[in-house]
């Protein structure tokens, strides 16, 4: 037995088998969440590469699995990263069978796990660029809504997305003559840009994130708050490793500022755009725009790497709380513009307050969850740079305007209109969870946000 089959089949092959038994759809959600829970404590609790006893027996799960001659390697310190990738696809799909996200969802879902594990564990790194192709293509039938053709936002999304794959296979190649040459700087340079144009377009940096709002607008919100989250969360993981791997890399000053230099562009054009739109949809896909600009920053700071992991508790916990509200009014009529909901809070007020509350967390706002680790990233950019602390504080105010006039929205009607709960009990059960934890974290961070930086063990190289 070895950790790759543990983390990368297991999940593969269980994907295939629910998806050809998607008709019982109950079933498949339930066999999704308990398996990504357990693989999750597998990898809390069980260490790689090492002697376990148990009574009579001992077993060690090696690190290294061979497939045609490609190595796929995960290591112990690689169980934290692990454990926090299961644990998000195990919140995502609790809830995909009240949000009604498609029979497909779980299947792919977790396919879509494995697939990007295994792209974080292959070698040489050639193959991840194809891996990502794979899980991004297997990811388009989540976002298709049955009877309605292929939105601009889909095609924009597979397009981009597939024009940064060269770039990454360039870059190999480009590689394999900087290790041979390193002092050879005009080689060097032309690795790292052909790298920095590859992330572009994975990353959807701007120019380049115009399929992120589109996408938000065109398909079910729930499904779509899920690939994003976990395709952007596995690709910033792979460009993490390239630093780690590569001296010349990490130890260049202008990879750093250029890193906070898209960060503050992400964060600006997240937010402001948030804050003029007038449909629910396309703000989520602004905020998912602000929010990798927010882990941007904290890559490009000193010390900012262990605040790239512990802003994702708060991100997933306010795009879950702030989807699963959208999804419900999806299921309704598939139309989030503003026309739309005046006044629905008058009727689903925990429906209301979902969404409200989640735009307000993404925003930093204090008491939240987004607010502990946004105001650690204020303070370290404001050692760094005074104004790039404003400029990303103005992206964070764009993105509370927005959840203002949202309220606004919700709230107005006829003042004779009474409010009353009408949310099924589903719904209610976990917005007030989702909820409650929103808070529970903005209170007491130091309960949940600590254990988070284990995800840099991951990285040796960049571990302060």
């Amino acid at each position: 037995m070895n950790a790759p089959f543990v983390w990368i089949l297991t999940p593969g092959i269980t994907a295939v088998v629910i998806f050809l038994l998607r008709r019982w759809y109950r079933s498949t959600v339930l066999v999704g969440v308990l398996l990504a829970s357990l693989l999750a404590l597998l990898a809390w609790v069980v260490p790689i590469g090492k002697n376990i006893d148990l009574g009579p027996w001992s077993f060690k799960l090696d690190e290294v699995l061979s497939v045609l001659g490609r190595r796929f390697l995960l290591v112990d310190g690689d169980r934290p990263m692990l454990s926090m990738v299961y644990l998000m696809a195990a919140f995502w799909f609790g809830a995909a069978y009240v949000a009604r996200a498609g029979r497909m969802f779980v299947p792919l879902g977790l396919a879509m796990v494995a697939l990007l594990t295994a792209a974080l564990a292959v070698e040489p790194f050639l193959y991840a660029a194809l891996l990502i192709e794979i899980a991004v293509l297997v990811s388009v039938p989540i976002l298709l809504i049955p009877g309605k053709p292929i939105g601009r936002g889909v095609l924009r999304f597979i397009i981009l997305q597939t024009m940064g794959m060269p770039f990454i296979l360039f870059t190999d190649w480009m590689l394999t003559g900087v290790e041979t040459s390193p002092g050879d700087m005009t080689l060097v340079m032309r690795a790292a840009g052909m790298l920095g144009l590859g992330f572009l377009f994975l990353l959807a940096i701007v120019p380049f994130h115009t399929w992120v709002p589109m996408l938000a607008k065109d398909s079910h919100p729930y499904a779509v708050s899920y690939v994003f989250i976990m395709l952007v969360w596995m690709v910033f993981l792979f460009g993490l490793g390239f630093l780690d791997r590569y001296s010349w890399l990490r130890n260049n000053e202008r990879v750093y500022d250029l890193l906070r230099l898209a960060g503050l562009l992400m964060v600006i054009t997240g937010g402001v755009g948030a804050a003029f739109q007038r449909h629910v949809g396309r703000i989520l896909g602004f905020a998912v725009i602000a929010e990798i600009g927010f882990t941007l920053l904290a890559a490009g700071l000193p010390e900012g790497l262990g605040l790239v992991f512990v802003m994702v508790l708060p991100r997933v916990l306010a795009f879950g709380v702030l989807a699963l509200a959208l999804a419900s009014l999806w299921n309704q009529n598939q139309d989030l513009h503003y026309a739309n909901l005046y006044g629905i809070a008058r009727k689903m007020p925990i429906l209301g307050a979902g969404i409200v509350i989640a735009q307000f967390s993404l925003a930093g706002f204090p008491l939240l969850a987004g607010f502990p680790a946004k105001l650690m990233l204020w303070n370290q950019l404001a050692v760094q740079s005074g104004w790039e602390a404003s400029v990303s504080l103005l992206g964070s105010i764009g993105l509370f305007a927005s959840g203002l006039r949202t309220l606004a929205v919700l709230v107005n009607g006829p003042e004779d209109q009474p409010w009353k709960i009408t949310e099924t009990w589903q719904y209610l059960v976990l917005l007030i969870v989702g909820l409650a934890a929103l808070v529970l974290v903005g209170l007491f961070p130091q309960w949940f946000l600590p254990s988070l930086l284990n995800g840099l063990n991951a990285f040796t190289h960049l571990t302060p």
